[in-house]
């Protein structure tokens, strides 16, 4: 399974294109994947970059919560799947990101890439440079989330 780490600092071209860095290629562990899913993140204001293999992971996981004939799960499977689209690597090791999902995050000339362990953030810079990284909130979260394990 592959894991994402690394800020990554990108240049958006006028057709919405990035080049996929080369430092989240070589982190890549599976067969070779040039194929991904890109989606509107459902609590914060950037896109996740999944690569199709853990995009399926994710999408078995929501199926085996889901009851098709259930009208909260069918409205929540819609919320889910908005603002999703399949990208690929080009020739020359870009992405397009289509301008209506680039818009949702505010991205015009940067994006700031943020490696999360199976999935890649994707923030407008200025967006990401304007969110608050308190260490001492990180560190009492941490101890909430992680300190009382026995």
């Amino acid at each position: 399974m592959t894991t994402f780490i690394g800020d990554i600092t990108c240049k958006l071209d006028t057709k919405g294109r990035f080049l996929f860095p080369s430092a989240y290629k070589k982190q890549i562990t599976d067969s070779v994947i040039d194929s991904y899913v890109v989606k509107k993140d459902i609590f914060e204001k950037c896109l996740i970059l999944y690569p199709i293999d853990e995009w399926e992971r994710q999408v078995d996981a929501i199926r085996k919560k889901l009851n098709p004939y259930n009208r909260e799960h069918s409205k929540f499977l819609r919320g889910f799947y908005k603002n999703t689209a399949e990208v690929s690597l080009d020739g020359n090791n870009r992405i397009l990101v289509s301008k209506n999902l680039l818009n949702l995050i505010g991205a015009k000339k940067e994006l700031q890439l943020i490696g999360l362990d199976t999935k890649i953030e994707i923030w407008a810079k200025e967006n990401y440079e304007n969110i608050e990284h308190n260490d001492e909130d990180f560190a009492q979260l941490a101890e909430k989330i992680l300190g009382n394990e026995e």
